[in-house]
């Protein structure tokens, strides 16, 4: 059986931004760099070079400095673009003219709200926010927070904020109050942004209540900026708060005075899940952001000046962060805020064809859920516009890709990504000039040194291992907030492989030199020594057409004693089915069948709620905790934590 299911047309090939950029190196270098695979060597072997021409080829706006990578063989450690200074608003905001009338972003919120910002009207107010950011004091090194949804005022208190040299940091409001505490307790900002509420799944959900309490217990913060998303409730509840155009009043919109700040200085600070304790506050630096993003965008994504990004995500997850920057790329941004399943699941398609979207961004469990709704969007809607659509999130199952070539489109670039808030951006992701095969992610990033290693640090292909980068990449984290001597950064990624970033996820490089990713390495099954990544059972089972969603762990196995697991399986079925004898076979069976007799569960138990973080990710490890009678440190980062309460003390995991 052939597992290509797409293949570039010749056309699309010449015309992509990639090619142009790979016949530069050519041209300049001397060197055969045809096909991506020779591309990315070259990348990968002449890395500073590569990161140099990037800067070029996307017009930074900056000073590179003469000086590309310094301590190279340190990692962490090494040092890029040490003599470069620039301003990461400055090169999202002036990419198009300020007087253009052309979309910037559009806002869907639910059915209930759609907005239009022009780009001189994003920079009018971009201009004003940082007046007054700069009227209060707000200088570089400062932090700024927002408690917001996924809305233009959102990107415009980001870009103010970095315009100044400040530093960012987001939550979306469906964070509890100790969740919120938890994370910018930590950081201290001096600024909180924030709604009066927001909408979901057709229901109107104030929130001042609980941003009264947040910052009764951030001593930290001097101004409380609240945007009347509703136009309900009244911020005099809250503590140093002022409505959004009240602050603005008195600043008017100019030119805007960019402060100019080092490669690495700190941007944007993002929060590890934080489902086994305080979450960890991961700096990420300016310019390692910029050119990452801008390499993803331009590159691998093929954004041109005016295609109309999209990507569904909260300000709580990286994925926001990363679609911020298609502004760098000269992209109109579609944003979305609400529930992706109101209007019988169909918004974010009428989203596509309503907008022209060029890029449909979403998570691998979105699009599962469309496949197990049995949505066929192809029968509704054009989306003549949409060229790419990304996954990311969590593995996407070979019988999702075979979904979307069937029921969405079949001439689509399908390009799942992965990579992650720990460095803002993707290690393995997709490229427009080669093949898409059955459930492989296509190619590794330019310029990142990705490798499978074995348990003994050995390179592996075509077997499962540990996901590696065996050289410095200018995304890394400047390192952790409050962190000093870099010990829990050390811990985070290097302990493993010394000298080597370890990812924690298990991987398998393929015969296309392409990747297949199995699940996190940390959250890997062991049953009789065989390791088994947990996304090749979820494959199986939730093909059943009466599983909804299902979760799996290993439990010690026997209780209390250092020695082997079995594996358990936790089911979500179709409502009002439940689970018998003859399902329970059913599912052991399909296992069984396409995967291996390991991999089959010595248990299956019913759920009624897959327990999950605020950006959708399932959290084995937070249940296997649970089943082990362990404390769950940090409840605050799951979006369902009373759905933990029915994994605890099982009476079917006892024998």
């Amino acid at each position: 059986m052939d597992d290509k299911l797409w293949e570039p047309s010749p056309e699309r090939i010449a015309r992509a931004n990639v090619t142009a950029f790979a016949k530069k190196i050519a041209a300049k270098y001397d060197v055969d760099v045809a096909d991506y695979g020779k591309l990315w060597r070259w990348s990968v072997d002449r890395k500073e070079d590569f990161w140099r021409e990037l800067w070029d080829y996307a017009s930074v706006i900056g000073t590179r400095g003469d000086r590309t990578l310094v301590d190279a063989d340190r990692m962490p450690g090494a040092r890029w673009f040490p003599d470069a200074r620039l301003n990461f608003a400055q090169n999202l905001l002036e990419r198009r003219r300020a007087d253009d009338a052309g979309d910037a972003l559009v806002f869907w919120g639910e059915d209930k709200v759609r907005r239009r910002v022009s780009h001189a009207e994003l920079h009018a107010l971009s201009s004003r926010v940082a007046s007054a950011l700069s009227a209060h004091g707000i200088k570089t090194g400062d932090r700024v927070a927002a408690y917001m949804p996924n809305m233009p005022e959102t990107i415009i208190a980001m870009l103010a904020t970095a315009s100044r040299g400040a530093t960012w940091s987001s939550c979306s409001p469906d964070f509890g109050v100790q969740g919120v505490v938890d994370r910018f307790g930590q950081i201290e900002p001096r600024i909180l942004f924030t709604v009066d509420g927001y909408y979901y799944n057709g229901k109107i959900v104030p929130i001042l209540d609980k941003v009264a309490e947040i910052v009764s217990r951030l001593p930290s913060i001097e101004r409380v900026v609240v945007v009347p998303y509703l136009s309900q409730g009244d911020p005099a509840i809250v503590r140093n708060a002022l409505d959004w155009d009240v602050w603005l009043a008195p600043h008017v919109a100019g030119p805007i005075d960019y402060v100019q700040v080092p490669f690495d200085h700190p941007q944007y600070i993002l929060y590890s899940s934080g489902t086994t304790g305080v979450p960890k506050c991961i700096v990420h630096g300016a310019g390692g952001t910029l050119l990452q993003h801008l390499k993803e965008h331009l590159l691998h994504s093929d954004v041109k000046p005016r295609d109309r990004v999209f990507y569904f995500t909260t300000c709580g997850w990286m994925m926001w962060n990363w679609l911020v920057s298609g502004l760098a790329a000269g992209a109109t941004l579609l944003l979305y805020d609400g529930s992706p399943f109101i209007d019988n699941g169909r918004v974010l398609w009428e989203l596509a064809d309503t907008e022209k979207m060029t890029h449909f961004g979403t998570s691998a469990k979105y699009i599962d859920a469309q496949k197990k709704i049995a949505i066929v969007p192809r029968k509704n809607f054009s989306l003549a516009s949409v060229h790419t659509l990304l996954s990311t999130g969590s593995p996407l199952a070979p019988e999702s890709f075979d979904y979307v070539y069937q029921c969405v489109k079949d001439d689509v670039l399908l390009s799942s990504i992965s990579g992650g808030t720990d460095i803002v951006s993707c290690f393995v992701l997709g490229v427009p000039t080669r093949p898409v095969y059955r459930g492989e992610l296509q190619c590794r990033g330019l310029a990142m040194d990705v490798d499978v290693f074995d348990e003994n640090g050995h390179p592996v292909a075509g077997e499962k291992g540990e996901l590696v980068c065996k050289s410095p990449f200018p995304c890394m984290p400047v390192g952790f907030w409050n962190d000093p001597d870099q010990a829990k950064y050390r811990a985070a990624y290097f302990e493993r492989f010394p000298g080597v970033w370890c990812h924690g996820d298990w991987a398998e490089i393929t015969e296309h030199d392409g990747v297949v990713i199995t699940g996190r390495s940390d959250a890997t099954l062991n049953p009789g020594g065989v390791r088994i990544g947990t996304a090749e059972i979820y494959r199986q089972v939730e093909q059943l057409p009466e599983v909804v969603e299902s979760l799996v762990i290993g439990q010690d196995w026997p209780p209390g004693e250092v020695g082997d697991v079995r594996v358990v399986l936790f089911v979500k079925l179709e409502e009002g089915l439940t689970l018998d004898d003859t399902l329970v076979d059913r599912i052991k069976r399909t296992i069984r069948t396409n995967t291996t007799p390991r991999h089959v569960p010595a248990k299956v138990v019913q759920v009624t709620d897959i327990p999950r973080t605020k950006s959708g990710k399932i959290v084995e490890l937070a249940v296997r905790n649970v089943v082990h009678g362990r404390d769950v440190k940090n409840v605050e980062a799951l979006a369902n934590p009373e759905a933990l309460d029915q994994y605890r003390a099982r009476a079917e995991l006892q024998s």
